[in-house]
């Protein structure tokens, strides 16, 4: 079994960027990493450091009691790092703008070079390990990348723009548009964006909604 990273060496994974996984950290811990099949460093100027798929995986597990300095270690994960997609209902939303903009534009470039990094045959039409792990944030940033509003924090209930949720399902997540067009121009961006996504008719309320699922053809 291979020995878990040291203290330092998890500070810098968990506080990688959470949707591309570039590390930020000295030559030393970074060349460390790389050798421990962590982290590579990418080919084309700049050369910035990635994680690897089994870095991701750290970063995702909590680090064990008795490492020191485990309760201080910055967790960052899609939903909790410095960027999160918005999912709709939010109580608490980021400001929209030009801002808010470029912070989503970048967010969705970093997923899509991911997705050439880690898929195996470097696709990008296609989802990759990471959304599969984070469906909900995956769809939302889709979405949100797309131009897609997403709902207000004004509960479950009325008002318009997406609402992403999970599901029972593995490996699909629900989303709502009170407008039936503004559904449908959803379900064709996420087509777009490498999920399949299916419009569905709740028995008890006759709300349509879409299933959607990360495509891996």
């Amino acid at each position: 079994m291979t020995r878990p990273p040291t203290a330092a060496q998890r500070r810098v994974i968990d506080a990688a960027d959470p949707v591309t996984g570039r590390l930020r950290g000295t030559e030393f811990q970074l060349a460390a990493l790389v050798a421990r099949g962590l982290a590579f460093r990418h080919p084309r100027p700049p050369h910035d450091h990635f994680l690897t798929p089994t870095g991701h995986r750290i970063r995702e597990e909590a680090p064990p009691a008795d490492t020191p300095d485990a309760a201080e270690a910055p967790h960052a994960s899609g939903a909790t790092g410095v960027f999160a997609a918005r999912v709709g209902g939010e109580a608490e939303t980021p400001a929209a703008g030009p801002a808010r903009a470029r912070e989503v534009h970048s967010a969705w470039t970093g997923l899509l070079e991911l997705r050439r990094m880690t898929n195996t045959d470097g696709a990008m039409d296609r989802p990759c390990g990471w959304e599969r792990k984070h469906l909900v944030q995956a769809a939302a940033l889709a979405l949100e990348a797309a131009g897609h509003l997403p709902a207000d924090g004004k509960g479950d209930g009325g008002g318009g723009g997406y609402r992403v949720r999970a599901t029972p399902q593995p490996e699909a997540v629900a989303v709502r548009e009170p407008d039936g067009d503004a559904l449908r121009a959803c379900a064709a961006t996420l087509e777009k964006a490498g999920w399949q996504a299916g419009e569905y008719t709740e028995p008890r309320t006759g709300t349509r909604y879409l299933l959607a699922s990360p495509r891996r053809t």
